[in-house]
């Protein structure tokens, strides 16, 4: 087993109550190492203000400061460290202690079935559970049956490798499911006292922010004047959640390093961000076309990170959410989390979910939720799924909702008037 030093990850408290966390990293360097950090870090649900990043090619030393996305969020400050040491290198090699490392071995997946009578929130109720409990969401199944019971299944991973609290709390048997999966069933006992809490719990409020029209101002620039060996990469965009991992997934799949970068704390609501930058092999970026293609690349993934849509499956009306995937395969963090919570708020039960990738220039991973037409809304109406697809693409960016009052106002009238127009006709 590879040994880490205790002192690789540094997390500290703020000085003053609301101040941010800062997270310190000191460890050997590796390509796509900042966007593992930045990975992790939006998996635990947090927001980051500003940072640091520098490196030789041999050991790097990342700063950040972070503060959770939401005040009512728990933060396990520990399992954080934890999981930010376990995908850091090690500092000495595991072949000199003749030990297999423990980061070679993956956490099994786990088959969750959950059955229940249906109501409005529940699914979200039970990825919230999920979430707390630190266990990742790999594919869903969601069904809802005529007699108003929901049977979901989640193909699950256990971020804490803690197989004990899963045995000790569950009942399963092994089998095969493609590969090694482990079958289990929750007793509902398990999470009633977790979902009898968070439905006592009162929506969150939404403020001002700032309009998607001002994604399009990013500015993506590379500069060569101003180091010998390195590529200047500067960029300046509205700010979002993840905006900083999706820059570094970029990179990452672009066999690009950093060498030294700084992140400054927003600004009117845009982020500047720059970059020292080189080859994976250590040339600077000198290909004009190459140049051309990296920024493009970014400015791309900067407007859309994610891809949000309403459309119709037969008589029903479908919502889709669409993320890349990394070259490694992984999935961008909380996007179901995010969906389901945007649907609650609304007030929309999922009749469907379904959670799978899709191969075509690239690999992506496509949500797809199947909405219950037994809602307070029209969903049929061009201005109501406007308004959907708003709401959801807001919360999966981080922006507060500036005009969700409004919206369901509008909502509100529309319906009427379909009503009123339905009378006299």
């Amino acid at each position: 087993m590879g040994v880490t030093s205790d002192d690789a990850v540094l997390i500290e408290k703020g000085k003053k109550a609301g101040e941010p966390y800062v997270i310190t990293v000191n460890c050997p360097d590796k390509t796509g190492l900042g966007c593992d950090i930045c990975h992790t870090i939006l998996e635990f649900g947090l927001y980051i203000t500003r940072g640091d990043v520098s490196t030789d090619g041999i050991w790097c030393y990342v700063i950040l400061w972070v503060i959770p996305h939401s005040s009512s969020r728990v933060v396990r400050w520990m399992n954080l460290k934890d999981r930010l040491q376990s995908i850091c290198p090690p500092s000495i090699p595991s072949f000199y202690l003749n030990q297999p490392s423990q980061r070679a071995s993956s956490s099994p997946v786990y088959l969750l079935k959950f059955c229940s009578l249906d109501r409005k929130g529940l699914l979200h109720d039970v990825t919230e559970v999920l979430d707390e409990l630190e266990l990742t969401i790999q594919r869903v199944k969601v069904t809802t049956t005529p007699d108003g019971y929901v049977l979901d299944l989640f193909f699950i991973k256990d971020n804490l490798h803690k197989s004990s609290f899963m045995s000790s709390q569950c009942s399963f048997r092994s089998t095969l499911w493609l590969e090694e999966w482990w079958h289990f069933s929750f007793v509902f006992g398990l999470l009633k006292n977790y979902l009898d809490s968070l439905y006592q719990k009162e929506p969150r409020s939404q403020a001002l922010s700032q309009d998607i029209t001002e994604l399009k101002r990013a500015s993506v620039k590379t500069d060569n004047s101003l180091s010998p060996a390195h590529t200047l990469l500067q960029i300046n965009c509205v700010d979002h959640k993840g905006f900083l991992y999706d820059i570094m997934r970029t990179l990452k799949d672009c066999n690009i390093k950093i060498a030294y970068g700084r992140f400054s704390p927003v600004n009117k609501g845009r982020r500047e961000l720059d970059l020292f930058i080189q080859h994976k092999g250590g040339e600077k970026i000198v290909d004009p076309e190459k140049q051309d293609a990296l920024c493009s690349r970014l400015k791309l993934e900067l407007l859309h990170p994610l891809r949000v849509l309403i459309t119709n499956r037969g008589p029903d009306t479908e919502l889709l959410v669409a993320n890349p995937v990394e070259v490694s395969g992984r999935g961008r963090p909380r996007v179901f989390y995010d969906v389901t919570f945007a649907l609650k708020s609304l007030g929309i039960c999922i009749f469907l979910a379904e959670i799978g990738r899709h191969s075509a220039d690239r690999e992506w991973e496509i949500y797809r939720f199947l909405l219950d037409e037994n809602c307070n809304f029209q969903l049929s109406s061009k201005v109501v799924r406007n308004q959907i697809v708003d709401k959801v693409r807001r919360a999966l960016m981080g922006w507060k909702d500036v005009t969700f009052g409004v919206a369901c106002k509008k909502i509100q009238e529309e319906r009427a008037l379909l009503f009123v127009w339905d009378e006299a006709g």
